[in-house]
């Protein structure tokens, strides 16, 4: 069965994912960020004290432990030559790598460790092998703060050499005061500064001092070491973001909108796809906003002029001809135009749009770019440009001032959009945030109360939509092989990995490996997972 992972809400702590097997009536266990295998979530209760399944995860969480860090490196390094992987296990210095929050910040560890690799340096499996730990900090709500400060705090007891960067590292004098042994501190996507605070406190291999050591650079291929399984990969387009959202802190984390250009992206894009990548999962702060910034200024790639635009860009990832996935969408006017392209089968139907709320009241108290009655028309007209679109979604509840009626709205809203995936947590403070100061806030009850109703409603859209499904023909990929089962665990074009659903298909033969497609027969849905044959 799939690993179990921690998730988060926009890089927090929220409920888990709902189990993906045939009992899928049941919550998902969450495990501890250390101990990947140790469930520690206890199952929402009802009013009526009946188990109430959690629904998709709320938001992306790529929580990776030094254990898991170091096992992925290990992987992608599986190619290296016979005498670097002969050498002594003392030939270089070795950094222990912990990984908080979400996809952007997963992205940044990813190109942390490709540039120590490249250096010479080898990944630690465990703390006590490691001359130096680097925690990779989450800064978004208090609980992942608190997260955060308890990994810097486990690494120190088990290590004592830690340099911390990421989102908290904003909140350096927070860190030093709880945890004065820390050797540097860095903020998010700061790469340059870890890479030299590290070679401050543990020097670069000094190849003159060892014969046998043979530098990795001509070993890592030029997308870089990734932290996710080779068949899919996370593309960061850019950082930052210029809205205010009043429960956000993410422009004081990681400041206003800066897209990378276009040959830039391409370039990466082109190097995944050489390693072997079959699914890009395009992520930014904005990703329709990508290219403002720049004036959507013109580069050339491939011999082509493009300009870095959301469309544009879009228009050249379907050109390299593998899966491509929308994340964080906002519902500007300029996304019809990508919509189009999916209906065209140039991009993968799914868009991932943080809608948050519905009640006009509360999206405006939100600041939120969008209002609910435009956003029903865009979503209506999206399904009829393209009627296989797959849309998730984030929502808040027990945002402060949100009322009875308020809350109402949201699930009248949801009745008529119908959306496909549905992840929503209960809020809560974060320092710094503009909504800490609104009155009127909800009691934690009244939020959870809110929280259960919305989930229950979205799990009966949920099973009937995937209920739709049945007797169809899917193309899937595979993630998973339960040998012991002869279970293929997949992912269809409207599941984004840990965090929607799933697609079992039973009775595999020994040929059908990970990251490999399969035309499958839906034969049963669940609530938020299907069910499916394949024929070879």
């Amino acid at each position: 069965m799939p690993n179990i992972s921690t998730e988060s809400v926009n890089t927090t702590i929220a409920p888990s994912q709902p189990a993906s097997s045939p009992s899928a009536s049941m919550p998902k266990d969450t495990a501890t960020i250390f101990n990947p295998a140790k469930p520690t979530a206890t199952p929402v209760q009802s009013s009526t004290d009946s188990v109430q399944p959690y629904h998709h995860k709320a938001n992306h969480n790529q929580n990776r432990s030094i254990e898991q860090s170091s096992d992925v490196v290990a992987a992608a390094s599986a190619k290296a030559t016979a005498a670097t992987m002969n050498a002594p296990v003392n030939a270089a210095p070795k950094i222990g790598f912990v990984s908080l929050g979400c996809p952007k910040a997963l992205v940044d560890s990813e190109r942390i460790i490709t540039e120590l690799s490249r250096d010479g340096y080898q990944v630690a499996s465990d703390y006590e092998g490691a001359d130096l730990v680097v925690v990779n900090t989450c800064g978004f709500i208090e609980s992942a703060v608190q997260e955060s400060l308890d990994a810097i705090g486990e690494a120190i007891s088990k290590n004592g050499k830690v340099i911390v960067t990421g989102c908290l590292g904003k909140e350096a004098d927070k860190i030093r005061e709880m945890h004065p042994a820390v050797l540097a501190v860095t903020g998010a996507h700061a790469y340059d500064e870890v890479i030299t605070a590290v070679s401050q406190h543990v020097p670069k291999p000094n190849r003159s001092q060892d014969a046998n050591y043979d530098p990795k650079i001509d070993l890592i291929n030029e997308a870089g070491i990734k932290l996710t399984p080779s068949h899919y990969a996370y593309l960061k387009i850019s950082e930052g973001c210029n809205h205010r959202c009043t429960f956000c802190i993410i422009p004081s984390l990681r400041g206003d909108l800066v897209s990378r250009p276009i040959d830039s992206v391409m370039n990466e894009a082109l190097a995944l796809k050489n390693a072997g990548v079959k699914e890009l999962l395009i992520i930014s702060q904005d990703t329709s906003a990508y290219g403002l910034d720049l004036k959507y200024r013109t580069s050339f790639w491939n011999g082509m002029p493009l300009k870095s635009k959301f469309y544009d860009l879009c228009q050249a990832l379907n050109d390299l001809s593998i899966w491509v996935r929308l994340h964080y969408v906002y519902p500007y006017p300029h996304v019809d135009k990508v919509v189009e392209l999916m209906g065209e089968k140039k991009l993968l139907p799914y868009l991932d749009i943080p809608f948050q709320h519905a009640s006009h009241r509360i999206l405006k108290a939100m600041k939120r770019p969008a209002h609910s009655e435009n956003t029903l028309a865009r979503i209506k007209a999206w399904r009829e440009i393209c009627p296989d679109i797959v849309i998730r979604s984030t929502f808040v509840v027990g945002f402060p001032g949100e009322t009875e009626e308020d809350f109402q709205c949201l699930l009248d809203w949801l009745v008529e959009a119908r959306l496909d995936r549905v992840g929503a947590f209960t809020y809560s403070e974060v320092e710094g945030a503009v909504a800490n100061d609104l009155p009127n806030h909800v009691p934690e009850d009244v939020k959870q109360e809110r929280y259960e109703r919305l989930m229950t409603l979205q799990q009966d859209i949920s099973a009937q939509k995937l209920q739709e499904k049945v007797g169809k023909t899917l193309m899937v990929l595979v993630d998973e092989i339960d040998s012991e089962e002869g279970i293929a665990i997949c992912r269809s074009y409207a599941d984004a990995p840990e965090i929607d659903g799933h697609v079992y298909v039973d009775d595999i033969t020994a040929q059908v490996k990970v990251g490999q497609f399969l035309t499958v027969t839906i034969d049963d849905a669940s609530e938020y997972d299907l069910f499916a044959s394949y024929k070879g």
